[in-house]
């Protein structure tokens, strides 16, 4: 096996990039779903105009959120040849490193949950906008 087969810090950089890209691919979608949803607000009514009021300024903080995870991805992804630094086996060993990888290990988790609920709800949504 040659150095170029052993998974280095920038290569795990690198392959978890797609996280905070397809995180910002999803944001980005959300914005487009209130923006157009605007577009559908009588806003002759008081309560319509506070409800485009409020998704005005979301559509804005999620485009900046979605722009900002685009960017941490594409600094992650042009990180895979950084090279490996020396590493405190010790430190590495020790239990905080493993506890905040089985956080990370359960938030994926629970979003993934969260996907495939929502994912459930919107697809019946969708279903009645077809009707």
């Amino acid at each position: 096996m040659d150095g170029s087969e052993y998974p280095t810090c920038g290569k795990g950089l690198a392959e978890n990039s797609v996280v905070p890209a397809r995180v910002s691919q999803l944001i980005s979608a959300m914005a487009e779903n209130l923006q157009v949803h605007m577009k559908a607000l009588d806003l002759n009514d008081p309560n319509s105009r506070a409800e485009y009021d409020v998704y005005e300024i979301l559509v804005n903080q999620l485009r900046q959120a979605a722009t900002q995870l685009e960017a941490t991805a594409s600094q992650m992804a042009g990180h895979r040849d950084l090279p490996m630094g020396r590493h405190d086996e010790q430190a590495m060993t020790h239990p905080r490193i493993r506890e905040t990888f089985e956080k990370l290990i359960e938030q994926k988790q629970k979003l993934l949950s969260l996907l495939q609920q929502t994912e459930e709800r919107d697809s019946e949504l969708l279903e009645m906008m077809r009707s």
